[in-house]
């Protein structure tokens, strides 16, 4: 099974998947930005919804973000950077 990064992006697919530290950095630097700006837009709505729904819709929102707007620009980064270090 392929990445989309790796379809998309040669330099990506030549770096090699990342390592589990890299990945989590990378969740991370997609996640907390995206939860803070749906938290912010929507903090007045979600404030009057319970834990639980309030979970349910800031998962259903960031998750598609996060995995199909995020992650593939970060792994294209992460592969231009390695590429371009590589280079040196």
């Amino acid at each position: 099974m392929t990445t989309p990064s790796s379809d998309t992006n040669p330099q990506a697919a030549a770096a090699g998947p990342p390592s589990r530290h890299q990945l989590a950095v990378m969740i991370w630097l997609a996640v907390f930005p995206t939860l803070t700006i749906l938290n912010l837009a929507l903090g007045d709505w979600l404030a009057t919804l319970t834990p639980v729904l309030r979970t349910l819709v800031l998962a259903t929102i960031a998750v598609p973000i996060v995995m199909y707007g995020l992650m593939p620009q970060l792994h294209r980064l992460r592969g231009h950077l390695l590429t371009r270090t590589a280079n040196r």
